[in-house]
């Protein structure tokens, strides 16, 4: 069993920055890809970026790419979300995944 745990969201004005955390524990994240998704209001959950077990190839959605960077550090089994120039389409609940496993979700809201 692997548990997975976000943290960081808020409230953040466009333009701004915030940065996610997924915490795991259970079994080890390193031996596994990650992602990142968002669930905004009224949509689907959609896949945002990911990262190969060892870091060393990420991917992103074309909705993010150039603005977010995902990271991880397999030592602390964290995983990150560096989200930069926040947009107001930015807003919904951010989610990581990893296998079959979700975190319980963190509220983003990019408002003015």
């Amino acid at each position: 069993q692997l548990q997975l745990v976000e943290s960081g969201g808020g409230l953040v004005q466009p333009g701004g920055s915030l940065r996610l955390s997924c915490a795991t524990s259970g079994r080890g994240l390193h031996d596994y890809g990650v992602g990142w998704f968002r669930q905004a209001p009224g949509k689907e959950r959609e896949p945002l970026a990911c990262i190969s077990s060892s870091g060393a190839s990420t991917n992103y959605a074309d909705s993010v790419k150039g603005r977010f960077t995902i990271s991880r550090d397999n030592a602390k089994n964290m995983m990150y979300l560096q989200m930069n120039s926040l947009k107001p389409e930015d807003t919904g609940i951010y989610y990581c995944n990893t296998l079959s496993f979700w975190g319980q979700g963190t509220q983003v809201t990019v408002s003015s």
